[in-house]
This record gives C-alpha cells, structure tokens and sequence, in this order.
C-alpha cells in the first residue's frame, strides 16, 4: 500500500506540473493579441483597408483606421467564442468526460494553428476561422485542466487559481513569436511547431488525466490515466494460493457504503442569487479587459503619435507583464485557503466556510479593476506601465476566482456546466466591445476617454456580488444561532 501511495503523489505531481506548463504555454495564448497583431501588420494582413488622406497642412497621411477595426472584429469574435463554447463544452464534460472533451478540443486547437500557419496577407480573412478555432481549443485545456486542483485537497483554490495564473502568462506565446519573427523566423514555421505540440497534449490526456472526472473530495487510492474506469481501487490483503502469495484487486463502486447526499440540481444553482451576481460581477471585468486588450495597438499608436519604436517598447512591455500572471493569481488562492483554514463557528459546514472565505477574494478583484480602468482612461503614456500591472494582476484574480469561486459554491458535479454558462454570458455581454470601438472610432474620433469612464463606473457594480455573498455568509450564521438557542 505504501508503494501505491508514493507512485500516486508521484503521479498527482506529474499531472500537476505537465497541466502546468500546458496552461503556460498554450492555454490562453489568444491575450496576447497585441503582439501577434503586430507581427500581421508586419506581414500585411488587412493592409489594402488602409487608405491615404490628407492630414495636417495637407499632408497625406496613411489612415489603417479599417485595418485595425478589422484586427478588432477578429479578436472580438475569438473572445467571444473562447468564453461563449464554454457552455457547449462544459456539458460534454460533464456528459462524457474528460478524454472526449480533450480530444475535441486538441482537433480545434491543431486546425486553428494550421490554418494560421497557412493564411497569407491575400487570404487575411481566414484569420477569422483560424482564430476562433484556437480560442475554443485553448478554453477546453482550460476547463479540463481546472479538476486537477481535486488531487490536492486543502490547497485546491491554490491550484486552481495557479493553473488561471499559467492561462494569463500563456499569453506572452504571442510575444515569443513576435520576437522570432523579428530574428527571421517565419509566421508559419512557428504556428506549425504550436500545432506539433499537439502530440503532447495527446500523450497527456491518454496518460495523465482521467477518462470521466477527478472527484472531490478524492476517494482513497484513487487512479486514473491508462487505468482509469476504475472508480476506486481497493488492494485486498495478501492471499495465499499453493503457497504463493499473490496481491489481488478488487473494483468496486465509488463511496458504495456511503449514502447519496442530496445536491442542488442545476437549475437550482442557475437559478440562486449567487449565481446571479456572479456572473454580473465576471461580465463587467470581463468587458473591461476584452476592451483594453482589443484596443491597446490603436491606443498606443495615438499616445504615441504613431512613432513606431515606441508602439514596439510598449507593446513588449505589455506582454512582458503577462507572463506575471502565473506569480499573481496564487496569491488569491492562497488568501482563500487561508482565510478557509480558520476555525469555523459551531454547526458551520465546509460549503459556508469556503463562501465566507471567498468575500475578501472577490471584493480585491473588483477593487483591482477599478483601479485599472480609472488608469486606461488616464491619457499619459507612461502610467500605461502601471495600467499593465493592474490588467495582468486583475486578470489573474478575476479568472483564478471565478473557477474557484464556483467549485466551493456549488456541487462539483454541476461545475463544467456552470462554468460553461457564466462564461458563455459573460461572452454575449462582452460582444459590446465592438459597438464600444466603432463609436471610438467614429464618433468619439479615436478618443475612447467616455467610453473609458463609463466602463469604470460600470465596474463599480461588481461590487455587489461581494456584498451579497457577505450578506448571505451572515444570513447563514444568524439561523445557526436562532437554531442553536431553540
């Protein structure tokens, strides 16, 4: 038994590593758009939508104002799918598990990177399909890789939020392309090699990842991998047969002896005030990054005054601060775990102790945001360093705390479907990023200042879902102690 033990931490460690470096380096690489855009520009991708005008003292100026809007559309649609298909997709892992959910998502992944490899300035268009299928197979590793916190009891939302941490600084894989392509490396050479890694994410799903699920709390001696379809496995004691010894396995039912405890039903949980202002309070950030990132090319182009060396500074050092983002989200597990660890009150349960927990999380996340909008609005081109600080800090917090927000919140075996549809909701809502860059564009004259301002003060109504959770924690401990004193 003890040998089983050792080859399963030994395992759980692999799992948790390789899963690790798989939301690095590919998971969320559809936010670092910024860098990657730079690289199409280069390439002339959408460049027969630049036209000339006469400018300043009659002037001809060249206005790509068509050309970024259509850079806009493309990531506005890849936004919109890698968040909108979670629903689709969380379902089918919840249906079918998580090697079918992989395998569906490693053939969108490797046809979204095969089609960008072979796309031309003459073919731009294809950006379209190729972008949005690369989004949809990254949000799948997302969602199949968030379980993995189950293998490590207490410190699941460390987990958890490290694993969100890794998807944000994956997005600096489009920094490292741009960074070749300026050393000579072909576009299509390096999405060809994204699209080899695909034997990896293979290897991974058949040999470090469960066939269904891994569950929580976890089962004693519980395996999985090439040997999963076994729910719990028990080593019966050694048996002798004509004086040998021989160990025997026995398969037996998850948790057969223990009875079913009765969970919400999924409509429940839609339907819960909880879940309704969480997807309020992830919604509204959720917009005011996608609008930071969709835009940041044309706001550094205009804070720059085009100069080209600068766009080029600022736009590393926002890639830069990405990868930042695997060293920022553990500390919001970690403030979870934490404040989760204290001594709970007579009569509370693991779930309210998790919910008390997670108040102090989810109000620093939409403090952060509004702190990041009020600097995107300031027009000053060096407190963009800070601007990108607090977008990779938040960022991290926001996504880190949404998934573990709704594995303590509510039934582990609703949560793909969960997760699938707050972020397929938060999609629709965040489609208003596009209406909101073609009135910057048009009638606002490339000067996104109101439209800036009104974000931040639509991100200040993310403040009720903290609130309600807290008002909920207290309502919660107010009928223990009516229950107690009766």
């Amino acid at each position: 038994m003890s040998r089983l033990g050792n080859s399963l931490k030994v395992k759980h460690c692999l799992t948790f590593a390789s899963g690790l470096l798989e939301c690095l380096c590919f998971a969320g690489a559809l936010f670092g758009w910024a860098s990657l855009v730079f690289v199409l520009k280069t390439e002339g991708y959408f460049s027969s939508l630049c036209v000339n005008t006469t400018g300043v003292n009659a002037t001809q100026v060249l206005d790509c104002s068509g050309q970024d809007e259509q850079f806009s559309l493309v990531f506005t649609i890849a936004s919109f799918l890698f968040c909108f298909l979670t629903l689709p997709t969380g379902f089918l892992l919840d249906r079918f598990g998580t090697t079918v959910a992989r395998l569906f998502g490693i053939f969108l992944y490797t046809m979204g990177t095969l089609m960008v490899a072979f796309s031309t300035a003459a073919f731009s268009n294809l950006l379209f399909p190729a972008v949005s299928l690369l989004s949809v197979g990254d949000i799948v590793f997302v969602i199949t890789n968030m379980q993995v916190g189950n293998l490590f009891g207490s410190r699941r939302s460390t987990v958890i939020t490290l694993y969100n941490g890794a998807v944000d600084s994956s997005s600096a894989l489009f920094l490292v392309i741009k960074l070749l392509h300026e050393a000579g490396v072909s576009l299509r050479s390096s999405f060809l090699f994204m699209s080899a890694c695909s034997v990896m994410h293979l290897l991974r799903t058949f040999f470090l990842l469960p066939r269904d699920h891994i569950p929580y709390p976890l089962p004693d001696d519980y395996t999985y991998g090439m040997t999963c379809g076994k729910s719990k496995t028990l080593t019966s004691e050694l048996t002798t047969v004509n004086g040998n010894s021989l160990e025997t396995t026995e398969e037996t039912p998850l948790n057969k002896d223990v009875p079913v405890k009765q969970e919400k039903s999924f409509r429940e949980c839609v339907m819960s005030r909880l879940f309704v202002w969480h997807v309020l309070w992830l919604s509204v950030m959720q917009l005011r990054h996608y609008f930071f990132i969709g835009t940041l090319n044309p706001m550094l182009h205009r804070l720059t005054e085009g100069e080209p060396s600068l766009v080029n500074q600022y736009t590393n050092a926002f890639a830069i601060t990405q990868l930042c983002g695997i060293l920022c989200a553990p500390w919001n597990g970690l403030i979870m775990d934490r404040l989760k660890g204290k001594p709970r009150a007579e009569g509370e349960s693991e779930q309210e102790a998790d919910l008390r927990a997670s108040v102090l999380s989810l109000f620093v996340t939409v403090l952060q945001c509004v702190l990041l909008s009020v600097c995107a609005a300031t027009p000053y081109l060096l407190l963009q360093y800070l601007t990108f600080i607090l977008q990779v800090l938040n960022r991290s917090f926001l996504f880190g705390g949404n998934a573990a927000f709704l594995s303590m919140a509510f039934p582990p075996c609703h949560f793909g479907k969960l997760c699938g549809l707050v972020l397929a909701l938060s999609a629709v809502f965040s489609l208003l990023q596009y209406p909101f860059f073609a009135l910057v564009n048009g009638p606002l004259g490339g000067d996104p200042l109101y439209v800036n301002i009104g974000l931040t003060l639509l991100s200040l109504l993310a403040f009720i879902h903290p609130l309600s959770v807290f008002l909920h924690c207290r309502s919660l401990a107010s009928q223990r102690a009516i229950n107690a004193s009766s």
